[in-house]
């Protein structure tokens, strides 16, 4: 495998696939998504290896509360399981959590889990991990326009208007989706605006640090241009 020499500073996946990987071996869905849950730890600790500042992932949409109440039951659980099994890892890892999100119908206790978790590693940390939990793109400009009106603005600056996201963090770089499917799912709208793309095959539980490797190299190779031009000095 050739070197890494242009790492991006903020990634962001969304992590499809788990049902339909779960589905091709007769297992339940909720088989997929704990293989899922697992593929995030692998990619995590390879991001913070490599040198990834922030890893950005899609868990659970706004428009995800409309599956089968079974399977929203099973994610929350798993959520909360997960919250719990990965601290010690997180810390001793320095990777800061925060959730991005609406809060609006987490079960409190959920809640108390997620906000508890975030301070708990909100101290001395080298990357951080921002989940994308009950999460919408519309949703989030949404509630920023709120906010913004709330305080009586009537002019606000593209700079000052993202401070009213969910969390004040950089755009990412690089946006990575897997099991093969073309479209942005309502995810990071705003923030996405110059990102690149990257779409694999690979259902997110196959999805390992080899294929993460091979991704990071397509965006190594690419010239970012931000709506202008390479040739105009």
């Amino acid at each position: 495998m050739e070197k890494i020499l242009n790492v991006p500073n903020h990634i962001a996946i969304i992590m499809d696939g788990n049902g339909r990987w779960a589905k091709n071996q007769n297992k339940p869905r909720v088989f997929g998504h704990k293989a899922g849950a697992n593929t995030l730890r692998k990619i995590m600790e390879y991001c913070n290896k490599i040198g990834v500042t922030y890893l950005t992932v899609y868990a659970f949409s706004t428009e995800n509360w409309k599956r089968s109440q079974e399977e929203v039951d099973a994610l929350m659980f798993l959520f909360k399981s997960y919250i719990k099994s990965e601290r010690e890892n997180l810390l001793k890892n320095k990777i800061r959590f925060m959730v991005s999100g609406r809060e609006e119908g987490v079960n409190p206790s959920l809640m108390e889990a997620i906000k508890e978790l975030e301070e708990a590693t909100s101290k001395d940390y080298e990357m951080t991990l921002n989940i994308a939990f009950n999460y919408g793109g519309r949703a989030e400009i949404t509630d920023a326009v709120n906010k913004i009106l709330k305080e009586g603005k009537t002019s606000i600056t593209e700079e000052e208007f993202s401070k009213y996201f969910y969390n004040d963090i950089p755009d990412p770089d690089f946006v990575i989706r897997t099991s093969g499917e073309f479209r942005i799912s309502n995810f990071l709208l705003w923030q996405i605006a110059y990102s690149e793309i990257y779409i694999t095959d690979k259902y997110w539980p196959d999805f390992d640090e080899v294929e993460m490797e091979k991704a990071i190299l397509s965006y190594s190779k690419r010239e970012r241009r931000f709506g202008g031009r390479l040739d105009v000095k």
